[in-house]
């Protein structure tokens, strides 16, 4: 089971209570498979973290695990030990963009 921390404006959206939810992903764990599981379990979520047609991350959501941001990394690279072991969350996080 993979652990998704997320952000309090899409827990609201989609009426999660907890901070942290829980997904099972078949195959390896990457971050393609673990937001298609999310998604899966929450479709309200659908568009909100990737675009609905495109499936492309948004620009001003970050994605984080062991304290590094994967933002930037390949969608499908696989996720880090600790995270696909449950020791570590997969973090989404609304950017903060102005000045």
């Amino acid at each position: 089971m993979i652990r998704i921390s997320v952000p309090a404006h899409l827990r609201t959206l989609a009426k999660i209570p907890e901070h942290e939810v829980l997904v099972d992903v078949d195959g390896t764990a990457t971050q393609r498979t673990v937001l298609d599981a999310l998604e899966a379990r929450y479709p309200a979520l659908r568009g909100c973290v990737r675009d609905h047609d495109t499936k492309k991350r948004r620009a001003f959501i970050r994605f984080y695990a062991c304290e590094e941001d994967l933002s930037n990394e390949g969608i499908d690279d696989p996720l880090p030990v600790e995270v696909i072991s449950g020791e570590e969350p997969y973090m989404i996080v609304g950017a903060m963009a102005g000045g």
